[in-house]
């Protein structure tokens, strides 16, 4: 089987109108997808962070004066 340039190149011209649709909808399509990835660090760093605040002990208060109301 032989490579032709049709199987490599389109031989139907796109529009500027096609050609912008198709950049856009790409475009849409990728920052939408580095959203939900987006999403899905928040959360877990989110359950990360409140997991190691429960296992934290908490700190003992200071001991000292107490403030005097003259």
């Amino acid at each position: 089987m032989t490579a032709t340039k049709d199987e490599f190149f389109n031989p139907a011209k796109l529009s500027a109108r096609d050609k912008a649709a198709v950049t856009d909808h790409t475009a849409r399509s990728i920052i939408a997808a580095e959203a939900v990835e987006r999403e899905k660090k928040t959360e877990k760093l989110k359950l990360l962070r409140m997991e190691r605040e429960v296992a934290k002990p908490a700190a003992p208060r200071a001991k000292g004066k107490k403030p005097s109301t003259d």
